[in-house]
């Protein structure tokens, strides 16, 4: 069903909307997973898939945008890494936080809310979440590869026209910004801070927008299952998790979730 069919006057008539409001009126502790999917409907361009920057097997360079965006490709070539980091970066610019990232936050002075996300672009936090697990790090903040010269940056605008891979402004050493590339390890900080959120336990945990294709991102879900805590996902496309999950919203988390978080908040 696409966008334009599946309105929130639908979406409150189902039998699964009124099981989850439910839930989440039950609810104390809640657990988000979001993925490319929230921030898509933001405009911003996922790697692969409907509008996705990269989906040709390889880039204008010649290689995977897996290569590209890795760690040993920014060891072994900067300026290549760097040049995708910029796209991508430069996507985000004329985007911001939408109608699902805004639900999230405003759910938090209600419930315990804790958010786990694959995305870099800051939205959650823009949007007033507090309690945010960025696991793929957040492509605002750039440190030196060197030093210890850090520095939060609204964009790479600096940058820009630049094919070189960028300076520290101290030491002259490699710049990068604070993301997991490909091939590198999770953050210690950001799986210790997930790892302690997951033992405390939540009565209700969602899937929004994302292919759950890392392990770390599904197991909360499948955890969830086995204990028999409600399930859900949010995501116009199925996914491994689909079938799994106890409801399944095929719908924009834009419509879900706002429509979710008014009733609950109506009611």
């Amino acid at each position: 069903m696409s966008n334009s069919e599946f309105d929130a006057a639908t979406l409150v008539q189902s039998a699964d909307f009124t099981a989850v409001l439910a839930a989440l009126a039950a609810a104390k502790r809640v657990f988000f997973i979001t993925g490319a999917g929230i921030s898509a409907e933001s405009g911003l361009p996922t790697y692969r898939g409907v509008t996705g920057l990269y989906n040709q097997e390889h880039t204008e360079d010649e290689v995977p945008i897996e290569a590209a965006l890795s760690g040993d490709m920014l060891r072994q070539r900067p300026a290549l890494t760097w040049k995708y980091l910029r796209q991508i970066e430069s996507g985000c610019r004329r985007a911001g936080f939408n109608a699902a990232h805004a639900a999230i936050a405003e759910l938090q002075k209600h419930r315990h809310v804790c958010v786990l996300t694959q995305n870099i672009d800051g939205f959650h936090n823009d949007a007033g979440s507090r309690n945010v697990i960025e696991i793929h790090g957040n492509a605002r903040t750039v440190f030196c590869t060197a030093c210890d010269w850090r520095e939060d940056v609204s964009d790479y605008s600096r940058w820009d026209g630049n094919d070189d891979a960028p300076c520290c402004p101290g030491c002259g050493d490699l710049l990068r910004p604070t993301v997991v590339l490909f091939g590198e390890m999770l953050p210690s900080d950001a799986l210790d801070k997930l790892y302690a959120e997951l033992n405390k336990g939540f009565d209700l945990v969602f899937s929004v927008g994302t292919s759950s294709v890392f392990p770390y991102i599904v197991q909360p879900v499948l955890d969830a299952a086995r204990q028999g805590i409600p399930t859900v996902e949010v995501n116009p496309s199925n996914t491994d998790i689909s079938k799994l999950v106890d409801y399944k919203f095929a719908a924009p988390a834009g419509v879900v979730l706002p429509a979710l978080v008014n009733h609950l908040a109506s009611g």
